[in-house]
């Protein structure tokens, strides 16, 4: 489902993007450090994505939103990275999903499609497409329907 949203989103793109953003929500890095597994299924998400796709590394990439409080979160901050794309790397024109993010939010409509867009207009990047969450998306619900029914069984 995830894959046919990306796919979707390119092929109605009047200009290709040139990276896709995986931006999940962050957490603190001691979390990780504590052993805590979530940046190491964000960053499994991104690469089977990556597979399903068929891209090469150089055309996605894993970030992460949301930090608030002085200690140190999850890197690289998306905020950061769309402006490092287009400041360092050149790239005019991007793409952002949250795939964390079942259905859009507060931290999609208006952190990642104005204030991370924001940061990626102003250090020079031109266009950016937010491609929303899976919502309501029929491949979604039934991805969610297998989901649990699978682990459901021996419960039911």
């Amino acid at each position: 489902a995830l894959a046919q949203s990306v796919e979707k989103a390119y092929a109605e793109a009047e200009n290709k993007p040139e990276v896709l953003v995986c931006s999940y929500h962050g957490v603190p890095k001691r979390y990780l450090m504590q052993g805590d597994p979530y940046h190491c299924q964000c960053q499994k998400t991104t690469r089977l994505l990556k597979e399903r796709l068929g891209w090469a590394d150089t055309d996605i990439v894993t970030t992460f939103q949301s930090k608030f409080g002085p200690e140190e979160w999850l890197k690289p901050y998306t905020v950061e990275e769309v402006a490092r794309l287009a400041e360092e790397d050149g790239k005019k024109r991007i793409a952002v999903i949250a795939p964390a993010f079942s259905a859009d939010c507060i931290e999609t409509l208006e952190e990642i499609n104005e204030e991370i867009k924001e940061s990626f207009e102003e250090a020079g990047g031109e266009e950016f497409t937010y491609i929303p969450c899976l919502n309501d998306d029929d491949a979604h619900i039934d991805a969610l329907t297998q989901i649990i029914s699978r682990n459901l069984q021996g419960w039911l």
